[in-house]
């Protein structure tokens, strides 16, 4: 049996070699079709199949603070986690982590550090160890005892250059001095999961005052737990909704869970995040680009197995059994699909350098995407799979040959006409295929379109923004923290082609946020509900002109609006309309700050435009802005608005801010229109992926067109002949070929839309502005496929016209 197999596999590969215009433009198409399923298959893997790279990633899980009427999925408080770490029995383990930015100084230019502050217990929960010293210990974790830090692979290369004497050196943080005590391996990367990966991890050292009861909703810390063997994430959650009971009961006397309550969700469900639905989407558009790269090599290879019906017939007349015949046709379709497969892997490799490049920042796990064992399973799989499915018809087609009527001289065989009918289907199904796809990309296009339309709430033209951390240490009074971003806005102002400038503490689509509740005055909560809730933001007077925010009613905060003047704040018109919906709310005051018994009250004075915080689609929430002086935050986003290209100002800025104090980085510069375009960095890159994988379906189903044409066009050359000498006229021939071609392309077109009105409906979640059922969309791609088609169908056409007949009888 064994060297029957390699007598077929040498055969085929002889025959392959003999026709190498076949072979190569069969492995070309296999290989669009294997590579492209590759390549996303890749992503697939590492985003949402391979599990995280720590000890039992199954059994990790977050723990959110969970406010149901307010739609909000919140962090957890210092108070919070001491209490579950305490009290949770489905935990083996209980971590927190927040983020901690910093500023590097001493040796080299200042650098702003984005890092992590960790509970100790973090690492071996994790599994992790450090490739050189050690992790962070239990007893680092105490106020005073905190003056460590373990130094992530990136830089320790970036800003020591490797060198293996930095466990134990001192480091300047902030101002203040820390000791390496570790360096993680390259392979850790914990932080990424959240946000920019962390460049170190310091411990967290809660005070008496953090960790204070009343604080239980002072929310910064994310909770990291472990479910103890056997314990599954529905009882880990029964008990943490026993747990909130307590502490409402405790604490929020009056409210249910959907005021306040506790959350588990698998980690890896919360580093997927939103992009799940369009990796499959785009995991099933790469099927049907390897389907309709099957049909078109079967279609080939049915071309080709009727021009070796002799040869067939010989060996069927030689003794060889129908089983035979057909596995030798199965070894060669497999030798090419396997040859296709190899070149899939290199176009794979090659593509996904491109996806990476154009979205690395936009896909979780980036960085473990690549061609690992699995994708080479996976892809000698598909190969294997592929050479059986577009081998498997034409094999048997051709095992029906007629020995009698093949082996006399000029027989045609039995079975042209099934093989004919076949080719046709092939063809047809390669057109619906290509339809479906282009409907999907259509919709997508028109989305990602209508998404540019939407206007952000600000003007994003000629503005750059760029962020400023002032140590706490350094600028512990609030009025030095006021008049250090006072200075900076006036020197940003004073600068040539500086139309406006300011600062706000959270820049609109940078990703960060704060929010907060608050209590309108002579409007008291009604038992069991949730105070008014928004994202509140601090500004300098000129940020709204600065970032063009439409002022509505009222008036923006001015240069009055100090430390010691009257509390003022400004809202947005979504907050106007939900608690003012029939009056102005211009005079009316809101309090965040002294608690029911003794708020601190603001009147409102304005109300602007709303802004698109968190990208262009969706709503974002109630937004109210405070002057600086008055909140005075000590890390803040500067902006200003050029009269020309804004990228000019980058360093003039950092220039200014180092006039002030040469110890500040400057970081994060950007302009607004970058943040914009990159807030549709995903649907982008959907849309770029499902109109590529679309446009190669389109050029597939077309060649195979073109190639059923010249093919059908060839074998009626006789019959053609015959009609033009019995007086058919050259516009009767094109319209006989134009007319099969239309034919197939057309029951193509109307199975294809059908399969996209059933299909489609699962692209919903991605579509913006667009139904799933668009007609518009239907019907240009109708249309555009048609008219493609019937180029495509004129060059055989042409071809036919210009056959002479006593040439063509003569040869018969």
């Amino acid at each position: 049996m064994l060297e029957t197999v390699i007598q077929d596999v040498r055969y085929g590969v002889r025959v392959l070699a003999k026709n190498p215009g076949f072979t190569a433009v069969a492995v070309l198409t296999l290989a669009l079709g294997i590579g492209a399923n590759s390549a996303i298959f890749s992503v697939v893997n590492a985003v949402l199949l391979r599990p995280l790279a720590y000890k039992d990633p199954e059994r990790l899980v977050l723990i959110n603070h969970n406010y149901r009427k307010l739609d909000l999925r919140a962090t957890v408080s210092a108070p919070g986690y001491t209490y579950y770490r305490e009290h949770a029995q489905s935990f083996s383990a209980v971590a927190a982590v927040t983020g901690w930015n910093v500023n590097l100084t001493g040796d080299g230019e200042p650098e702003r550090l984005q890092g992590m502050t960790v509970t100790p217990n973090l690492f071996p929960m994790l599994g992790a160890e450090a490739a050189r010293g050690r992790v962070l210990l239990e007893e680092e974790g105490q106020p005073g005892r905190n003056k460590v830090v373990v130094l992530s692979d990136a830089l320790w290369q970036r800003r020591f250059g490797g060198d293996q004497s930095v466990v134990n050196r001192t480091v300047t943080l902030n101002g203040e001095p820390y000791s390496v005590v570790g360096v993680m391996p390259p392979s850790f990367r914990f932080g990424r999961e959240f946000g920019p990966p962390a460049d170190f991890w310091a411990p967290i050292a809660f005070t008496p005052q953090q960790l204070a009861p009343t604080n239980l909703t002072n929310e910064y810390l994310t909770v990291l737990a472990s479910l103890k063997p056997g314990v599954s994430l529905q009882q880990a959650q029964a008990e943490l909704d026993s747990i909130a009971a307590t502490l409402r009961n405790q604490h929020m006397p009056g409210s249910d869970e959907s005021n306040w309550g506790l959350l588990a969700t698998p980690m890896g469900e919360q580093v997927v995040g939103d992009i799940r639905p369009a990796l499959l989407v785009l995991l099933g558009a790469v099927a049907l680009v390897l389907l309709i790269s099957c049909a078109n090599v079967a279609n080939l290879t049915l071309a080709r197995a009727a021009a070796r019906q002799k040869e067939i017939a010989i060996r069927a007349a030689l003794g060889a059994g129908r089983g035979r015949v057909v596995r030798q046709l199965l070894t060669e379709s497999t030798l090419i699909a396997l040859a296709g497969g190899a070149a899939g892997l290199l176009m794979a490799n090659w593509g996904l350098s491109f996806l990476l490049r154009i979205n690395e920042d936009k896909i979780p796990r980036a960085y473990e995407i690549g061609l690992d064992w699995r994708v080479v399973a996976f892809t000698a799989g598909v190969s294997l799979l592929t050479g059986i499915v577009f081998g498997l018809g034409p094999a048997f087609q051709s095992a029906r040959v007629d020995l009698h009527d093949t082996l006399k001289e000029g027989g045609r065989g039995g079975s042209a006409g099934v093989g004919r009918r076949v080719r046709g289907a092939l063809v047809v199904a390669e057109v619906s295929l290509a339809v479906v796809l282009l409907v999907g990309a259509g919709l997508l296009v028109r989305s990602f379109v209508s998404l540019q339309h939407v206007s952000p709430g600000f003007r994003p033209q000629q503005v750059i923004a760029m962020q400023v951390s002032l140590p706490v240490n350094r600028y512990a009074e609030p009025r030095q923290r006021a008049a250090f971003y006072r200075q900076v806005a006036e020197a940003m102002r004073a600068l040539p082609g500086v139309r406006a400038a300011g600062a706000v503490s959270v820049l609109p689509m940078s990703g960060q946020n704060q929010s907060g509740s608050f209590s309108i005055e002579g409007r008291p909560v009604a038992p069991n509900e949730s105070m008014p809730h928004g994202d509140r933001w601090a500004a300098t007077h000129d940020y709204f002109n600065a970032m063009g925010i439409p002022l509505l009613r009222g008036r923006y905060f001015s240069e009055r609006d100090a430390e010691d003047a009257p509390g003022v704040a400004i809202v947005d018109e979504t907050m106007a309309r939900k608690y003012w919906p029939n009056e102005d709310p211009v005079g009316k005051r809101i309090s965040f700050e002294g608690g029911a018994a003794n708020p601190k009250w603001r009147e409102i004075v304005g109300v602007v435009g709303h802004v698109k915080h968190r990208g262009l689609e969706g709503e974002s929430r109630t937004q109210y802005y405070v002057p600086h002086p008055q909140n005075p935050n000590s890390s803040m986003f500067l902006v200003a608005q050029a009269g020309g290209d804004p990228a000019a100002l980058a360093a003039p800025v950092r220039e200014a801010v180092r006039s002030l104090d040469r110890d500040l980085p400057v970081y994060r510069v950007t302009t607004m229109e970058r943040l914009v375009a990159d807030s549709l960095a995903q649907r982008r890159f959907s849309m770029l992926l499902f109109g590529v994988f679309a446009g190669v379906a389109l050029l597939l189903a077309i060649v195979g067109l073109y190639g059923v044409l010249s093919y059908t066009v060839a074998q009626r050359t006789h019959e053609i002949g015959i009609r033009m000498a019995l007086g058919a006229r050259a516009s009767d021939v094109l319209r006989l070929v134009v007319g099969q071609g239309l034919w197939l392309t057309l029951l193509g077109v109307a199975l294809g839309l059908a399969g996209a009105l059933a299909l489609t409906r699962l692209m919903a979640g991605l579509l913006y502005g667009v139904s799933a059922f668009d007609p518009a969309t239907f019907a240009v791609v109708a249309l555009l496929l048609t008219a493609v088609a019937l180029l495509a169908c004129l060059i055989p056409a042409r071809r036919a016209t210009r056959v002479d007949p006593t040439t063509a009888l003569r040869a018969e």
